[in-house]
């Protein structure tokens, strides 16, 4: 079977959770958090979660953990936590809970960054996984790394992406 016909035959409804996970931010300064759901809702995805951790590996542990579990949530993305420096726990965290890991998605967004910010997006670990039927995906915490992760690999292949993880 094609890609195409998997794709036809994806689910069409989608719930999110955005997580963003910052020890600066604030939900009301998280343009970040705000950028990603709006464009997940006007594309008529639900956001059923929106929520602000600190850089704290049980804190997102726990969290991670709740909506890995939770019936209505079909997509994690997590907005981060995926630089260089010691406080950016996020992938070490989440790739311990993950089932599979997505190395293209980390891969292409790399590749993608690359075009716009040349030699820099290889301090990017934008980093993607399943768990329990659920696609996780761990976003840069910049506002345009989050426009470009959506609007150009999240959009066009998350409903193909939900499918496979849940066959």
């Amino acid at each position: 079977m094609s890609y195409v016909k998997h794709r036809e035959e994806a689910p069409k409804n989608l719930s999110f959770a955005i997580v963003t996970i910052s020890d600066s931010r604030t939900l009301d300064t998280d343009e970040s958090g705000n950028t990603a759901f709006r464009i997940l809702v006007s594309n008529g995805y639900d956001v059923i979660e929106r929520v602000l951790i600190p850089n704290d590996a049980g804190k997102i542990r726990r969290k991670i953990g709740e909506l890995i579990k939770d019936k209505r949530v079909d997509v994690i993305i997590t907005i981060g936590g995926t630089g260089l420096s010691r406080r950016d726990l996020t992938v070490e965290t989440i790739s311990k809970m993950v089932e599979k890991k997505i190395n293209g998605f980390g891969e292409l967004f790399r590749a993608i960054s690359y075009n716009e910010i040349g030699v820099s997006a290889m301090l990017s670990r934008a980093f993607g996984g399943v768990a329990s039927d659920k696609i996780i995906l761990c976003l840069p915490g910049s506002q345009n790394a989050v426009e470009l992760a959506i609007r150009k690999l999240v959009l066009p292949e998350i409903r193909h992406m939900v499918r496979e993880a849940r066959r």
